[in-house]
């Protein structure tokens, strides 16, 4: 059996987590890791795996099937997923909501013009929670979708945060409020802002001399991430971080309440919860199954950008479509 060439561009959290996924999936194997280091510097576990600065990438296209874009959502992904599409079959996870429809406009173009695929905004949220709200609302469209996340480590958030001016190192925890989580699950339908369902907390390391106060504020009032909510900022030593803020731990919950009957007496709650002791290596693993679909589906012909509505559900797994509705319909 051929088995599906992966890529990964960028080896942080979430490209050595794609990494072991690989191993452990048999249809698939990691052709070449892609860098902006140099590849000296970048140690990789998989033997027969080429470790290769990203601005060779264009040589690679006829030897990689599907490019899993690890890269952060803030800054790298925006300029990534355009460049890769023009080239490859790519997977990322970008995971800034409110600007999903403008980059998924932006990857389109780029491949539209390659014949490729590119599945975009994916992991479990946006993602597998994104399915759920979908389906849930479609189910009980007389009713409320809540979303919680944490507590745990959000990997879009901190990656945001080492991106400020003068920080070092740091990690971020997204922090549901408890009693607006039994709000929902009563079918109270409560009218939650951002700052009423969340709080974020901040671990930061900075550098020697730097402006704390400035750092913070500009924590604090980053659009998309941080401006909407309660935000508290620590700042901590690097020995601190190793040593207490290594886990990245995380999860979440999807909430449905809805209605139905003729005078709507009838009550209903959907719940789909996720507890995860490794955030980038769950992460990974929904990566690797829908880079499999990204190669399956262009190899049906099919191109342009996509999310996880467009995919259907039966190209995520190696087994044969007959072999699932025998064992698992």
């Amino acid at each position: 059996m051929k088995k599906i060439r992966i890529g990964i561009v960028g080896y942080g959290n979430i490209g050595r987590g794609l990494e072991i996924a690989i191993k452990d999936s048999p249809d698939t194997e990691l052709a070449a890791v892609f860098t902006r280091r140099q590849p000296d510097e970048v140690k990789i576990k998989s033997t027969g795996a080429k470790v290769v600065n990203i601005s060779e990438a264009e040589k690679y296209k006829d030897s990689i099937d599907v490019m899993v874009l690890c890269s952060g959502s803030a800054k790298d992904l925006p300029i990534h997923g355009v460049q890769f599409a023009k080239m490859f079959n790519t997977v990322d996870s970008f995971d800034t909501h409110a600007k999903i429809p403008e980059y998924l406009k932006s990857v389109n173009e780029s491949a539209l013009s390659s014949g490729k695929i590119s599945i975009i905004s994916i992991g479990w949220d946006p993602g597998l929670f994104s399915i759920i709200r979908m389906v849930s609302e479609a189910i009980l469209p007389n009713g409320d979708s809540y979303t919680f996340w944490g507590k745990g480590v959000s990997q879009g958030h901190s990656d945001a945060i080492r991106k400020v001016d003068s920080v070092k190192n740091g990690i971020q925890y997204t922090i549901p409020i408890e009693s607006a989580v039994e709000c929902v699950r009563r079918g109270e339908h409560p009218n939650l802002t951002n700052r009423e369902k969340h709080i974020r907390e901040c671990f930061v390391v900075c550098e020697e001399c730097a402006d704390k106060n400035k750092i913070e504020s500009e924590i604090k009032n980053m659009p998309n991430y941080f401006a909407d909510y309660d935000t508290k900022v620590n700042f901590i030593s690097d020995e601190e971080l190793k040593a207490n803020h290594s886990k990245m731990s995380h999860g979440g919950l999807v909430i449905r309440s809805g209605v139905t009957g003729d005078e709507k007496q009838n009550n209903h709650t959907i719940e789909f919860s996720l507890k995860l002791e490794s955030n980038p290596e769950f992460t990974s693993s929904v990566l690797l199954a829908y880079a499999r679909a990204a190669y399956k589906m262009n190899m049906e012909g099919m191109k342009g950008a996509k999310t996880i509505f467009d995919v259907p559900i039966f190209y995520l797994s190696p087994r044969k479509r007959e072999d699932l509705i025998k064992d698992l319909l």
